[in-house]
């Protein structure tokens, strides 16, 4: 993952070091990986597949059948969007960290929990970013009440890893008070922010034509 690779490759600067030995420290942890790409990416997605079209879909002109589905638009907004998502959880760990750029006073348990809880409530926020291409992601925003329904199993999911004793142990977190989660709400929900201003522009000029 680019979180992983850009935060070892600066760990330095963020200050992300173990305090038992002052080794360069990973900003997630291998337990928490696998829970970000089985648990919280998989109900979103699901739910997504049930989502009332939003867009006129059927007054669009057809592919090309030369067409890629992944194409170099697609992969600039892959790439964008995950490099949003990338330093907004690097910034949340350096937030709480002591030295780096942002000086912190936190231990590296709770900035690494909350910047994977900022990754996490990320990937929420990117699921209703993809219910469409060009369309904000407010337009009909409740018409699929199972999309609702995941998200929010999978923020409770969240709170529970973050705080229950047994799953703090399996996955490596700390408890989080209302200052870390409201600042890990806040990183998180650029990757929205972002996404919503991209697609203004891009629905910007299909307006003038």
């Amino acid at each position: 993952m680019a979180n992983v690779f850009f935060g070892v490759l600066l760990a330095g600067a963020l200050g992300l070091t173990d305090a038992a030995d002052g080794a360069l420290a990973v900003p997630l942890l291998a337990t928490q990986i696998l829970w970000i790409n089985l648990v919280t990416d998989s109900g979103p997605a699901l739910a997504m597949g049930v989502d009332p079209e939003i867009e006129d879909v059927m007054a669009r002109p057809p592919r090309r059948p030369d067409e890629r589905i992944l194409d170099a638009p697609m992969w600039g907004r892959i790439a964008l969007l995950g490099l949003v998502m990338g330093a907004s959880t690097l910034l949340t760990i350096d937030i709480f960290l002591p030295g780096g750029l942002v000086p912190g006073q936190d231990s590296l348990d709770v900035a690494r929990t909350a910047g994977f809880t900022a990754l996490v409530l990320a990937q929420l926020f990117n699921a209703l970013n993809s219910r469409s291409e060009l369309a904000s992601a407010f337009h009909r925003l409740f018409v699929n009440p199972w999309q609702w329904g995941a998200l929010a199993l999978s923020a409770a999911l969240q709170v529970l890893v973050v705080h229950v004793p047994v799953l703090q142990v399996a996955f490596g977190t700390a408890p989080l008070d209302l200052v870390h989660w409201a600042v890990a709400v806040g990183m998180a929900s650029l990757v929205l922010w972002v996404e919503e201003l991209h697609k203004l522009v891009r629905r910007t000029p299909a307006r003038r034509g």
